[in-house]
């Protein structure tokens, strides 16, 4: 708790000295990520993710795996920009204020598997600049045609003024653990690797004149009940939080890797903004201390079925189950979503969502600042 409170009291000196010089304002967002910022890619290309996700913000399910907003929507809300419609949604979406080309499974490094056969989504990170490099120009071509596309597409100015927001990594390392490669395996040839192709990206949408970046480290894996409940684990390989030791160690050392491409990115690109986000200590605050921050429910699921964490991969969160001839509905939702962490076993709920935001936004004063 210390260390989160010290580095965001630096933070928000930095942030005062800012404020009054030049305030930071972003015309439009573009992200990319996975489920963490996926505000409807991959129910658009998939299927849709069915209720009860939306049930606590939206009213019904808005894409999101989450019961509300993800952190990404608070990000939107705090620049007072309209919610991100995902890239791949063609149904009432307005890309004028940006584009999300998140989706839920993502990884940075391609997986040759199919969503079907390993739950990763084909949308990796390289993936996902090629459609932003298609966006960014036919966006433009298609806006020129004037008429109603001049009110759904952005300006042309607005990609080198955006926000671009990054929060992904994660699934490249439950993806090794669930392919069993060791911790030290994935640290020392996996890692690199997944840095390197990281860097290449966004030196690639540098190049098309993204100026502002904004980069979320990952979360502490061990913590979640989907990779809790994959293997088996030794009790000595939980802290006394109840999370996976080695799991955590792991996202931490990607967070180094991550953090030092920042600082090489910061270096080699000379003309852009970096602000690398410390999520992993918001929500490992969360898991460590979700009492004393008003939550009831740290490990267990909200919305699932049957376990120790009241997650079942079979039978997720909105599930219905036949029994005896007859349709049971057994994926339900917690009484109170606002007191859960976690909210279907893999994702966070929008509580929490609204606790990691607030630990990380006053960052946002100064992500126009190159510091």
């Amino acid at each position: 708790m210390k260390s989160i409170i010290s580095s965001l009291f630096a933070l928000s000196l930095l942030s005062s000295f800012t404020i009054t010089a030049h305030q930071c304002h972003f015309p439009a967002i573009f992200n990319f990520g996975d489920s963490n910022s996926d505000t409807g890619g991959l129910s658009a290309a998939f299927g849709q993710a069915g209720p009860p996700h939306g049930s606590s913000f939206f009213g019904s399910p808005a894409g999101r795996y989450c019961d509300g907003r993800l952190v990404i929507d608070f990000i939107a809300e705090s620049l007072e920009l309209p919610y991100l419609s995902a890239f791949l949604d063609s149904v009432g979406s307005n890309f004028s204020h940006g584009a999300n080309f998140a989706t839920a499974g993502s990884p940075i490094r391609a997986l040759n598997s199919t969503l079907r056969q390993s739950g990763f989504s084909p949308f990796s990170l390289d993936v996902q600049f090629v459609q932003f490099s298609n966006f960014h120009d036919r966006s433009q071509t298609v806006r020129s045609r004037g008429g109603i596309y001049t009110t759904i597409l952005p300006e042309a100015d607005s990609f080198s003024k955006a926000l671009y927001t990054f929060d992904i990594g994660q699934n490249d390392l439950t993806a090794g653990y669930f392919a069993k490669k060791t911790v030290e395996q994935l640290e020392t040839y996996d890692v690199p690797e997944i840095i390197s192709q990281f860097k290449t990206a966004v030196t690639n949408i540098y190049a098309q004149g993204g100026r502002y970046f904004w980069i979320h480290n990952t979360g502490p894996i061990g913590c979640l009940p989907y990779v809790i409940e994959w293997f088996p684990l030794q009790a000595s390989e939980f802290d006394s939080h109840g999370c996976a030791s080695s799991l955590n160690q792991l996202a931490q050392r990607f967070n180094n890797a991550l953090k030092q491409a920042v600082i090489e990115l910061k270096a080699s690109l000379s003309e852009a903004a970096f602000t690398y986000v410390d999520v992993y200590s918001a929500k490992h605050e969360l898991f460590v201390h979700a009492q004393g921050h008003g939550f009831k429910r740290s490990l267990v699921s909200c919305c699932g079925h049957g376990g120790k964490y009241n997650y079942n991969k079979h039978i997720g969160c909105g599930k219905k189950v036949v029994v005896k001839g007859k349709e049971i509905y057994v994926g339900k939702p917690c009484d109170e979503p606002n007191k859960a962490v976690v909210w279907d076993g893999v994702h966070f709920t929008q509580a929490a969502n609204k606790f990691i935001f607030d630990k990380i936004a006053t960052g946002l004063s100064m992500a126009c600042h190159r510091h």
